[in-house]
Formats: C-alpha cells, structure tokens, sequence
C-alpha cells in the first residue's frame, strides 16, 4: 500500500506548494522510491480549460488529455514519472460526481451531505492509482482558512485515521515575513496559520517556512514550542537563485528523513548528483541568448511558465544562460518597430494562446524572423501564424488567416477540424493529450529527435488546411511532420533560413531539466550559434 504526504499552505497563497511538493517528491526519489503527486483545488470549474490565463495561469495537459493546474507540470519536470486525469481534482469534479450519482440513485433514501459523501469522494480519489507507488503527495490548493477548502481539508483529517497514522505525513508550508522597519523576522503569522490547521484537526508533522533571510535555531524553537512540533521538524526554506536548487536546499534541511521517520520507512541513500549538475550549469554557463517570448499574456509569468522552464532546459544542454525578453504582440501591432524591440535578440518565439488579440503582432514577429533570418520558433498558435505570414508574404494570398479570426476569409490556411465544427460545449472539447506524429527524415526536426515517429501533446481546436499543402511546400514551406491516422500536418519548416520552425502540439509539456525537450534544444542551439556569428560580426568590423 503507498503511503501519502499531504501539503498545505497558510498565511497567504503563491509560497510554492507546487514547488515544495515536487521538491519533496524528488528528493524522495533520488532514494529510489516511486513517487507520485496529485493536486487538489478547491474552485468549482470542472478544471481550468476554459479560464484565463490572467485568472490561473497556464493550462498544463497531460498524456492522457487531462486540461491540468500548472503545478503538474512542476511535478512531471522534478519527478521521472507523469502526471495523468487522475492527478487534478477539483471541487467541480467532486461535486459534479456526488450529484450525478445521486441522480443515478446512488444514495437513494438518503440526504446527500458534505460529511460523508463529499469527503468520501475526495478520499476514493486520493487513493486512485496510489497503489502503484511507494509514496504519493497530495498538495490541497488554496490557503488554510478558505472556506472552499474546508472539504478538503476535512477529507485528508478523516484519512489518516481510514488507513492507520503511520501511513500518513502532514507537512505546512508557511510564511516567517521580514518587516524592514523592524529590522527582524515574525513568526505571529506562521503560528496563527498553525492555529487555524490544528483547529480543523490537522496537526502538521513538518513545517516548511518561508523566508528572504535564514531563519535561527532561536527563532525555530520559538516555532516549534508554539506550534507543537520538534525544531528538527521546522524547515528553513529560502528564496533560491533557480527553482531547481530548491531539493538541493531541502535536502541539507534534512526534510527527506523526516517524512520517511513519520511514514515508518527506510532513509537509504540520496543520489542527488543529477540536480546538482543542473544547478550548476544554470549558475555558470558558458555563454548566452536572449529570447524574444511574443504574446499577449507577457505581463503574468505563469502564463508562460512551461515555455520558459522549456528555453531554460534547452539552455541547460548547450549550457548557456537564456534571457526571456517578453514582448507584448500588441506592441507590434499598434505600431512599434520590429528593428527596435528585437535589436538584441537571438532567437523569437511565438507560442500558444486563443483569441485575435495580439495575433497581427505576432505575424509581424514571425515576419520580421525569417526576412532577417533570425532562429524562429512558433508552437500551436505560434505554427499557426508562421503559416498565415507565409501565405500572404510569399504566396501573396493577402487575406489569408485563421477561420478563428476571419470566418469569412477567401483564402482560410487554418480550419476547424470536422468533428470541431459540431461541437457546442466548450470545456474538454479540444484536441487534448498526445499523439502520433511521423517526421521528415530530412529536416530540423527529425535530426533533433534522432527518431522518426514521435509522440507530443496537443491542445487546441483548428488545424492546418490541407487543401493549401501542394502550394505551401511548391514555395518553399516544407512539411516534416504529420499525423498519418487523421492526415494532419503537425510541423512545418523553412528550410532555406536557418532554424525556422513551428509544430501544432506543446513540446513544452514534455521538456524536463535532466531531459531538454529536443526542439527547445536544437533551437537554444541555433541561437547561440547565431549569436556568436553576430557577435564575430562585431569583432570583425572593429
């Protein structure tokens, strides 16, 4: 039977219970125990597919075509194992369940309540596919005191008492805040946040604290006494350089032995040497570029978090530092010059995202790209617009677009698929999780891969209009990937520049520190190189 880790966060919300969880669930890996995590939010959405990325940041999708909280893509890149539906719940999906059995006759004769029936569905799903694991981490989303966590919280309570205490680690993750007029550190917030979880009756086993400056022994103790626990069991948990240091930092706070102590399991022996070499390279690279991210959610980080996690792992195998430069698509649109805003840039990229907004921009982006043959990276949308700048630049089919934006075009490159153009109901509709797709032999991205047919995850509604196939490739755009069950283009490439390149799916998705996704790789790659030729440029004309 696996044993099960529980996280929950106080005092305010965005402290890193994603960040906290993966890094546990690591470090319990490098001991050579399976690990899985699953996240709990308490919003009433089904799931996030339909919210916007101002309100929740990306939408991470798994294998199996599961529209997921971002922090499951934290989980997939710091553990060897992948996320699946099974690995987000929400209080939408609890209560959609309860109430189509009731209707089914499930609970007939009965009133349906929160204890038991609610809580009891949350616990059948904590313990879906556990049983494959030694271990599985449960982060509860939200801040303990939201009313809307309440459930779940009463759930992972009862839990511990359904499959014996020593089965069961509860770890808080908290904030110890720095106020500068007072020149020291407070605990009042953490002890109230404890106050609040013991209250609910969840006595926390670990407490991880956050802070901008190290937290003493003197201060833990005061901690610990207030918040009945040992000092051993109250982590310090620093802001890092680079989230991938964080394991490193939790291991020398010894948090691994105290989760296996709590769970009655053996310690074994930590191998951490791959997390180490991957802080290493990112502390001191041995060059750098800088990346134009063109978009329209620029202003919000975790709109683009797999993204740039993604550039930072293609720069971990060249070992260079990637700079994101974020560029708003409207800029371009309303006017702003190309020459300008991608003056010192070695690379763009156009990524994914739904809606006209910012699209001439980032046409104009991609333009700019291949006339200047600067590395050139669309995905999903971004594939998309590298299609329609083509069309209307090369093919000067001057209308040509997106059915999305212009329904009536004359000449619509993208369009819905068959089966899209029946659908009504907006949420889990999309063409969701991975795919086949088979490569050009001769081409970017089949040297990239190093193998012929290869499987990505998509997202996304429309696709490529093959009626335009012919007079694409004629001119010069070539097809190097396709979906050959559906007859789908997946990737397009122009090969007279020297990396210029979209694909319909979200490699992103699939790119882990240890393991750089082969596209972001190659393109990292062609930016660097494109640097230094720049930059032997400059050398050359002094």
């Amino acid at each position: 039977m696996s044993k099960f880790v529980f996280t929950t966060g106080g005092v305010l919300s965005s402290l890193g219970k994603g960040i906290t969880a993966a890094s546990v669930g690591a470090l319990l890996e490098s001991r050579g125990y399976t690990v899985t995590i699953k996240k709990y939010d308490p919003y009433l959405n089904v799931d996030p597919g339909t919210m916007s990325p101002f309100q929740h940041g990306e939408v991470f999708v798994t294998e199996d075509g599961a529209e997921t909280d971002l922090d499951l893509g934290h989980y997939e890149r710091y553990l060897s194992t992948n996320t699946s539906k099974v690995s987000n719940i929400t209080a939408g999906k609890i209560y959609k369940s309860v109430l189509d059995k009731e209707r089914n006759g499930d609970y007939l004769g009965g009133t349906v309540q929160v204890i038991p029936h609610i809580t009891d569905e949350i616990k059948e799903n904590i313990l879906k596919d556990s049983e494959k694991y030694d271990i599985t981490i449960i982060e509860i989303g939200g801040t303990v005191g939201d009313i809307e966590s309440l459930p779940f919280l009463e759930a992972i309570r009862q839990f511990k008492f359904d499959i014996d205490e020593e089965n069961v680690c509860y770890i808080h993750l908290t904030l110890v805040p720095y106020i500068k007029s007072a020149g020291e550190l407070k605990t009042k917030p953490t002890q109230h946040s404890v106050k609040t979880l013991r209250e609910i009756g969840i006595q926390p086993d670990v407490l991880v604290c956050r802070s901008e400056y190290p937290i003493s022994d003197d201060m833990k103790k005061k901690i610990a006494l207030f918040c009945n626990v040992s000092k051993d069991s109250v982590i310090s948990c620093l802001d890092a350089k680079t989230i991938y240091e964080v394991p490193l930092m939790m291991r020398e706070e010894g948090i691994a032995a105290l989760v296996l102590k709590k769970l009655s399991m053996d310690e074994r022996q930590s191998d951490v040497s791959k997390w180490e070499e991957i802080v290493h390279r990112i502390k001191k690279p041995e060059g750098e570029v800088t990346i134009a991210l063109v978009g329209k959610y620029v202003d919000l980080k975790d709109a683009y978090i797999s993204i740039n996690e993604a550039l930072i792992h293609g720069g971990i195998a060249n070992k260079v530092k990637v700079n994101v430069k974020r560029i708003d698509a409207e800029k371009l649109e309303n006017g702003a010059s190309p020459d300008t805003l991608f003056e010192d840039v070695d690379g763009i990229l156009v990524p994914g995202g739904f809606g006209e907004r910012g699209i001439e921009g980032k046409i104009k982006a991609i333009n700019f790209a291949r006339l200047k043959d600067i590395p050139c990276f669309g995905v999903c949308l971004g594939l998309q617009c590298i299609v329609i700048e083509f069309a209307r630049n090369v093919l000067k089919l001057g209308d040509a677009h997106s059915v999305e934006f212009d329904p009536k075009t004359k000449n619509p490159v993208i369009d819905y698929m068959k089966e899209q153009k029946t659908i009504t109901q907006m949420g889990g509709t999309m063409r969701l999780g991975s795919y086949e797709c088979t490569l050009d032999e001769d081409s970017t991205a089949y040297r990239a891969y190093g193998e012929k047919v290869i499987h990505e995850r998509h997202r996304h509604r429309l696709e490529f209009n093959n009626d335009y196939i012919d007079v694409m490739v004629n001119n010069g755009l070539s097809l190097i990937g396709v979906n050959e069950q559906r007859d789908l283009a997946e990737m397009f490439e122009l090969k007279s520049n020297r990396w210029h390149l979209g694909c319909q799916f979200h490699p992103e998705f699939k790119s882990k520190p240890f393991f750089p996704h082969p596209l972001f790789k190659s393109f990292i790659e062609a930016a660097y190189n494109y640097h230094k030729d720049n930059s032997d440029d400059e050398v050359n004309d002094l």
